[in-house]
């Protein structure tokens, strides 16, 4: 859980939003909530020096590791931003314009690592000039990296941002990723939230401890969507185990975003510490999907969306849902964890006696 520069600045930013949005993910309640990184995306690089050491450019006058020691200094854990390619993407005109690592692997990690960094998100980006479009090519690309920063010593996050080719959830553990992107980049509007989102549930049985599928950064509070379409895309990354990492401005955020993005009952869901049981479809039929993902502590948390335009009824079964019935006197416990309140079944929903459960959306 943390926050990324990119999905609202692109690389237009600087060391005063970085240092910003540290102040305010501990002012406004984010890191009590469990958000706890602040990644620096794409745009800090300007080349190397003689020594061939990658350096920042004039956004960041105060240097790397002065920044990473300020977001230490509230309490939080610092990310950083490269490639396997000789460049990252997209540079001032495009096509790529700032450092990458490639021939720097080695050197990049140790710099990363002793600046104090402890998240590195690694973008494909230009790597197709100097790799084959292969499996193994880009298997190794990624490893090449992964291999290095366990050199350092120093324990990193890593997240290979390789817009799910090649089936990067089969292998990307392997390389050593602790996240990789499962699709191309997000959206902020609905059209590109809804593909993505539910596209995730047939590889959900990829995630586990330590090594997750990422839908890509949360839109929440950017302004493309409405409040109901932003709940439902918390909800939806939450039902799905997928990474949170905001990408809105946390200095200026609404009650309403503050709200979404920081219900602790929905953030539970995404961050169960039991094993990972992945999210099933109970049912679809046309705009109607109806999710549902064991917990641990005996619950579970069951989605029920309405993809289609038009306000509708959705139902499920409780006994659609794999209830342990050795629980003895306890019953069952319904909750809407957005009104926060309690919720009653009806006789056709045909409770077992001892569950709790728990609904997210």
């Amino acid at each position: 859980m943390g926050w990324n520069s990119w999905n609202k600045y692109a690389d237009d930013f600087d060391e005063k939003i970085v240092r910003g949005m540290a102040d305010a993910m501990v002012s406004s309640g984010m890191a009590k909530a469990g958000y706890t990184y602040i990644v620096i995306d794409e745009g800090w690089t300007s080349g190397r020096d003689a020594n061939g050491k990658i350096i920042p450019n004039g956004k960041f006058p105060s240097g790397m590791k002065a920044i990473a020691d300020y977001i230490h200094s509230k309490g939080l854990k610092a990310g950083i931003y490269s490639s396997p390619g000789p460049q990252s993407c997209w540079g001032k005109l495009g096509g790529g314009g700032y450092q990458g690592s490639w021939k720097h692997e080695e050197e990049d990690a140790q710099t990363f690592a002793g600046w104090g960094y402890d998240y590195l998100k690694y973008d494909q980006c230009t790597a197709g000039q100097v790799y084959d479009n292969t499996t193994q090519d880009a298997q190794a690309a990624y490893q090449k990296m992964g291999e290095a920063l366990l050199m350092t010593g120093r324990a990193m996050v890593y997240s290979l941002c390789q817009y799910g080719a090649h089936d990067v959830w089969k292998w990307g553990a392997k390389a050593g990723g602790n996240l990789w992107r499962t699709t191309g980049d997000i959206g902020d509007r609905w059209e590109s939230m809804e593909r993505i989102g539910f596209a995730q549930i047939d590889i959900s049985r990829y995630n586990k401890a330590g090594h997750w599928n990422d839908p890509d950064m949360l839109e929440v509070g950017n302004g493309g969507m409405t409040a109901d379409e932003y709940r439902t895309h918390m909800s939806l990354w939450c039902m799905l185990g997928a990474p949170l990492m905001a990408g809105n401005d946390l200095r200026s955020m609404t009650e309403e975003t503050k709200s979404i993005l920081m219900n602790p009952e929905v953030i539970a869901i995404d961050q169960d510490r039991g094993e990972f049981h992945p999210v099933e479809r109970l049912s679809g039929q046309g705009t109607f999907e109806v999710l549902a993902r064991e917990l641990s502590g005996n619950a579970y948390a069951v989605g029920l969306y309405n993809r289609g335009e038009q306000p509708a009824e959705i139902s499920f079964r409780l006994d659609d849902l794999k209830f342990d019935t050795g629980l003895g006197s306890r019953r069952l416990v319904l909750t809407d964890l957005w009104k926060h309140a309690p919720v009653t079944a009806t006789a056709k929903s045909s409770p077992p006696p001892y569950r709790s459960m728990a609904s997210c959306c």
